[in-house]
């Protein structure tokens, strides 16, 4: 018996890691892993944009992934300059623990 993959198979999977990755930001105190959360939320929504161009097939969705994937580079380089830059003044990257803006 062969099951062939389906489009709601790639959404299942694609809301699953982005239920994860929203339940990552809320439960968890560590800025490094939140960070690391919105990542998978991203990389979710990734999924959903190939499964939606592979089965339309199209393009349009690969192209979009391939920007939102150099974004994102730029946006981890950044964000983990600021989670490192957090952590050298304040000696922890705990969310509870940074409650102000001023460094």
């Amino acid at each position: 018996m062969t099951s062939a993959i389906t489009l709601n198979h790639y959404l299942v999977v694609s809301g699953l890691l982005f239920a994860l990755g929203i339940l990552g930001v809320i439960v968890r105190r560590n800025a490094l892993v939140i960070f690391m959360a919105l990542e998978m939320n991203l990389n979710a929504a990734n999924l959903a944009l190939i499964a939606f161009s592979k089965f339309n097939q199209k393009l349009d969705g690969q192209v979009f992934v391939f920007f939102i994937i150099a974004i994102a580079a730029a946006e981890v380089a950044v964000g983990l300059a600021i989670i490192v830059a957090l952590f050298r003044r304040k000696q922890t990257v705990s969310v509870s623990e940074l409650t102000s803006l001023r460094l």
